[in-house]
């Protein structure tokens, strides 16, 4: 997969389709009056994911894999038409009148279902991080490209007033051009300590060897050590507190800047261990500079314990928030807590400055409504597929601390630390694999 160049991969996507993409049988709609969806999962985010979306009268539930019968909750009740499945692969091969689908898994599997999906030609709405590798993040974005799909990454903070707000904000230059800025969140998805050496029994109803998909085979391991939420915390599954909460709080800061792919990123905190994320992160970025910012313009991810030096933190004149961003610019400083108003410092130099109205959006109904002909998405994988290598970029860095990694984006890979490129991309298990690939 390391290999496979782009032109091959979007010439045998492009021929790798199930069939025919019919849009419709047995006597359901047009595609501009009802779209037929379906959910790869059931439980959790995904739930919310399926009741956001339904919440539109223009989207049909057809069909759901989850590998976990506990998972599946009160669905049949709420969608007695709905066509329940183990296996995504099945799924995908017997629903023929698909239009749209939302990939609502671990980490691991966004690009190994998302991928097989688009190549029927089938819209899609990810949940974040976009995947789990930066190559997935490079080939999602092409062939949603290839194929003309509607596509959303799931940052829904993205269609909130608030991100509006600071991303006009730095547009407008209220702060001058932004020199740094500094991002934090205080979650640890994390675990120091080493993988139990024990075996146990999956519970009933739930089908480990899906749940580990493309991964490699290895113990099933009880007590919620993976499933169903500690995979967050595990290498070959999750992307730690970076992954899950660095989509969200960099979401505004990439927009605001104008910034693509950095030049270099450095870790400078202790890395993971053979099996966990760490808990504590620190890692500092290196942009070219654009119309809102100096060039170059620098960019430190923080969560856990770590923050922003105490003479930054000085300059607010307050307590940081758990989550949230610091602009600093060339007239004054944005501080922008997570879901919170923005503020300007000093406050005496901004007394008489009124924060742009602007106005939120749905941005699952937004997804529907783009699928129907009808506007845009604002997350595209055009977006959140460079967005996801950001901040991907940054998860690998951590496993090698205190090296100054140097990115060329055009060939995804470094050019300076070879045992970091082995990274960018992984090996799916045999019986996995994205038919094309």
């Amino acid at each position: 997969m390391a290999r496979l160049t782009r032109r091959r991969f979007l010439q045998v996507g492009s021929t790798a389709l199930v069939g025919p993409y019919v849009w419709r049988r047995h006597g359901y709609a047009a595609p501009s009056e009802t779209v037929l969806h379906a959910s790869f999962g059931a439980g959790g985010m995904a739930a919310s994911d399926i009741s956001a979306l339904t919440a539109s009268k223009h989207l049909q539930l057809v069909a759901v894999a989850e590998v976990d019968e506990a998972r599946l909750g009160n669905l049949k009740q709420r969608f007695p038409h709905c066509t329940v499945y183990k296996d995504y692969r099945v799924l995908l091969d017997k629903e023929k009148n698909l239009d749209s689908v939302n990939v609502s898994t671990p980490d691991h599997m966004h690009a190994p279902i998302a991928l097989r999906a688009m190549m029927r030609g089938l819209h899609v709405y990810c949940q974040k991080p976009l995947t789990h590798t930066i190559q997935e993040a490079r080939w999602m974005r092409q062939l949603a490209a290839e194929k003309k799909l509607v596509t959303q990454m799931g940052i829904q903070i993205h269609s909130h007033p608030i991100h509006k707000q600071v991303v006009q904000m730095i547009h407008d230059g209220v702060i001058g051009k932004v020199k740094q800025v500094y991002s934090w969140s205080g979650k640890q998805w994390g675990d120091p300590q080493p993988r139990p050496k024990r075996e146990d029994t999956p519970p009933p109803g739930f089908d480990w060897n899906l749940w580990l998909g493309v991964a490699a085979e290895r113990p099933f391991i009880g007590n919620g050590y993976y499933h169903p939420g500690n995979w967050r915390k595990r290498l070959d599954f999750g992307t730690g507190t970076f992954g899950d909460m660095g989509c969200h709080i960099l979401d505004p800061v990439f927009g605001a800047l104008g910034v693509s792919h950095p030049t270099t990123v450095c870790s400078v905190l202790p890395g993971p261990n053979d099996y966990n994320w760490p808990l504590d992160v620190e890692v500092h970025y290196r942009f070219p500079g654009t119309q809102y910012t100096t060039d170059p313009v620098t960019l430190v991810w923080y969560n856990g314990n770590a923050r922003p030096p105490q003479e930054v933190q000085k300059l607010l004149g307050k307590p940081l928030h758990d989550q949230g961003s610091i602009y600093v610019g060339e007239k004054g400083i944005l501080y922008s807590p997570y879901i919170a108003p923005p503020q300007l410092l000093p406050a005496e130099a901004f007394r008489d400055y009124k924060l742009p109205e602007v106005k939120g959006d749905n941005h699952y109904l937004q997804y529907v409504e783009a699928i129907r002909g009808h506007g845009q998405t604002s997350t595209p994988f055009s977006y959140s597929g460079p967005l996801t290598e950001m901040v991907l970029l940054g998860c690998l860095a951590t496993r090698f601390p205190k090296v100054e990694l140097h990115w060329d984006s055009a060939a995804l890979r470094f050019t300076n630390h070879e045992p970091a490129n082995a990274f960018v991309h992984k090996t799916y298990r045999r019986g996995f694999e994205v038919p094309g690939l």
